[in-house]
């Protein structure tokens, strides 16, 4: 019985597979009517309507990748100048108490360098891991640089340099936090 009812499925499949090819036939019997020629006044304004739709479809896309292009440098110049100007905030706040304890009561300035350092290096950090290819190269330098003598001014507290090195350190933060803060601040223009 088992394979009386393999032939009748094998059966019925064939035919099932013969009556689609044949509706498939029947279907494309179908003649139409008209002419095959395009008409001599017809195919350039058929070409001139393809070409103004491709260069249309290009002028779109591009405008489209333009203002993508310009979404992303707002946000990364948004990112990367907000990390600056928050945590540099903080950085020279640190390192004012560490200079004014310095200054006025030296037995405050182990109790304040440590904070300073901190405050410098996380500024550094917080800084370095918002820079980012959107952003134009002069502001990328810039923030650069303020990482670098982040670590410097972090360098000499930790390493209590001397007052000249403390104070070369110090000019080159101050330095490098007007730059990049008014470079951040054109980027927003």
């Amino acid at each position: 019985m088992g394979r009386l009812s393999a032939r009748v499925r094998i059966a019925a499949s064939i035919a099932g597979t013969l009556a689609a090819l044949a509706m498939i036939v029947v279907g494309c019997t179908n003649v139409t009517e008209g002419d095959a020629s395009v008409a001599e006044g017809d195919a350039p304004l058929y070409r001139a309507s393809v070409t103004a739709s491709m260069e249309e479809s290009a002028a779109s896309s591009s405008a489209r990748e333009s203002e993508r292009q310009a979404t992303l440098t707002i946000e990364a110049v948004r990112t990367s100048c907000e990390a600056m100007s928050s945590s540099s905030a903080e950085a020279i706040g640190a390192v004012n108490s560490y200079v004014n304890a310095f200054n006025t009561n030296p037995a405050d300035v182990a109790r304040t360098s440590g904070p300073a350092v901190d405050a410098l290096n996380h500024s550094a950090d917080l800084v370095a891991g918002s820079i980012s290819d959107p952003l134009t190269p002069e502001l990328r330098d810039s923030l650069n640089a303020w990482v670098d003598a982040a670590r410097g001014v972090a360098t000499a507290i930790a390493g209590n340099y001397g007052t000249d090195e403390f104070n070369a350190a110090i000019a080159l933060l101050n330095d490098a936090k007007t730059t990049a803060l008014d470079r951040c601040d054109a980027a927003y223009r």
